[in-house]
């Protein structure tokens, strides 16, 4: 009987576990092939959400720039504007007190 046993020989024996192993490979590599499909799918949602964000950021950029110069040119308007209402209240500060002159002039008449 050992003999019997013997003649099945090492291959016969190992065949379950080779055939196991064959089974967990393949099984390894389709879910190698899932996970990097499902990778390759994250790669262009990361790709396409970091071309959003650049282009939020190159927006932001560009309000950003175009609000310093829209300050800088209302710090401009807002500062010829004050000489001008200097230049105003000094000619109404004189007309004033020609008019007090004048009218004191007439009262001495």
């Amino acid at each position: 009987m050992a003999a019997n046993g013997n003649d099945n020989g090492p291959d016969v024996l190992l065949k379950p576990f080779y055939q196991r192993a064959s089974e967990a490979e393949e099984r390894l590599a389709r879910l190698e092939a899932v996970l990097s499909s499902k990778n390759g799918e994250r790669d262009a949602s990361e790709k396409e959400l970091s071309s959003i964000i650049k282009d939020f950021q190159t927006k932001v950029e560009f309000a950003q720039h175009e609000l310093m110069a829209e300050r800088e040119k209302a710090s401009k308007e807002i500062q010829k504007l004050k000489t001008e209402i200097a230049k105003l209240q000094y000619r109404t500060t004189h007309l004033i007190r020609a008019l007090k002159e004048a009218d004191s002039k007439l009262e001495d008449y």
